[in-house]
């Protein structure tokens, strides 16, 4: 036998558990990213978990493989918890990310050359909503709708009008940097008035939606997709949500379509996400997103932060940071320098090239989870606001750097 097989990963590589550790050391910082969260011990232990081991292609009690039967189980726990979170008719927990489950909606609904309505990527869509250098938009013909110049919201009488020049088969609303609450009833209208279908992205909002913060796509949405992690706070994977009518294809699409084997490690932990799902406990952290975001966007505004929308109505904020005459790449390193963590953004009608972008990104799921309030928020936002008023100085940075620490320390991410 493999003289390794019983080792410990710091026998094995500690160049690996080191790269661990120092990873587990920065996510101690405060970390702003919108499309991240936390994972709670229970749904760590079930990624690591022997599951890992098993092949199971198909799906529960129709397998491929023999030696099925607890994956089949955690399988079925996951998809019933799922349903009774959303009220969903059909769910598939087996894609792999976000992209897998958008490409399996589009293979069970699409035909090649058909076509997908979504928002434009520098607006706030997704690179596999149509765009032309994703497998979405090589496949299909993407075409793209945008917020308005003036508001930087979706203006309804404008999709209508664009859903009615293309024509499209599905229309895609739910997206990676809109701040504001997603439309799914007009949506609906629109997509019935064109004759096409419509597919709710909801990955970056399905915690909010879970806990009833955020309106639900269910009723009107042919079909759902949502990543586990983000918001939610799971495992990273996806899974696809559907009505009843449409269940065979999209199963048909995931598995033999898209996909082989599933991670039923992932999968056991889903089902453990799916279950804090319906805990009151995490329906309070979920409106504490919101509030959270909503303080954060308050105090950005109060320094001179020219934010998208005029505000937020979720998780996210996306400032403007033209007026200051910043990038969004200067912006990201010099609050990294800090200890504060978030992403570059594009805005919408945005002059900066994607790696450059003029704009800034804002997410509050990680340190809300972390037991953060609207003080908090307060604070951190006006660190914000302190660094970027003299990006180049060390010493601003070391300062707010040595502030974040002391905060932190009063809110550990695993205890």
């Amino acid at each position: 036998m493999d003289v390794s097989f019983y080792r410990s990963l710091a026998e094995v590589d500690p160049r690996v558990l080191e790269a661990i550790g120092a990873e587990e050391r920065r996510q101690e910082g405060i970390n702003l990213i919108a499309s991240e969260s936390l994972t709670s011990q229970a749904v760590r232990e079930a990624c690591s978990s022997v599951m890992t081991n098993k092949y199971a292609e198909g799906y529960p009690h129709k397998r491929y493989y023999g030696g099925c039967e607890n994956v089949d189980l955690v399988e079925d726990l996951a998809i019933e918890r799922a349903k009774k979170v959303f009220g969903a008719d059909h769910v598939n927990v087996q894609p792999h990310s976000g992209t897998q489950a958008n490409l399996a909606v589009y293979l069970a609904a699409l035909k090649p050359g058909d076509k997908i309505l979504s928002m434009e990527l520098s607006h706030g869509g997704h690179l596999s909503h149509g765009y032309k250098i994703n497998e979405s938009g090589k496949i299909y013909k993407g075409e793209f709708y945008t917020v308005s110049k003036e508001t930087g919201v979706i203006e309804y009488d404008e999709v209508l009008a664009r859903a009615r020049e293309v024509k499209p088969q599905i229309i895609v609303c739910g997206y990676s940097a809109y701040p504001r609450t997603v439309p799914f009833k007009e949506f609906r209208e629109i997509a019935d008035d064109v004759g096409a279908l419509l597919l709710a992205d909801i990955a970056h909002i399905a915690g909010l939606v879970a806990a009833g913060v955020h309106p639900s796509p269910v009723r009107y949405a042919d079909y759902i997709t949502t990543t586990t992690h983000k918001t939610l706070m799971g495992p990273r994977g996806a899974m696809i949500m559907c009505r009843e009518e449409h269940a065979k294809d999209v199963d048909r699409a995931v598995f033999p379509g898209c996909q082989g084997g599933p991670f039923m490690h992932i999968i056991a932990a889903k089902a453990v996400c799916f279950k804090e799902n319906m805990t009151s406990e995490r329906k309070k952290v979920m409106e504490q997103v919101v509030k959270n975001s909503k303080a954060m966007a308050s105090t950005l505004s109060d320094n001179g932060f020219d934010l998208v929308s005029g505000g937020t109505d979720n998780h996210l904020i996306l400032a403007d940071l033209s007026n200051k005459g910043l990038t969004g790449k200067l912006a990201e390193e010099s609050l990294g320098a800090a200890g504060i963590t978030l992403n570059k953004n594009t805005v919408p009608y945005d002059n900066e090239k994607p790696f450059v972008t003029s704009g800034i990104r804002v997410g509050t799921p990680s340190v809300t989870v972390r037991g953060m309030g609207e003080s908090e928020m307060n604070l951190i936002g006006s660190w914000i606001s302190e660094v970027l008023s003299d990006p180049s100085s060390e010493k601003v940075r070391d300062k707010v750097k040595a502030e974040v620490g002391s905060l932190c320390s009063k809110f550990p991410v695993y205890k």
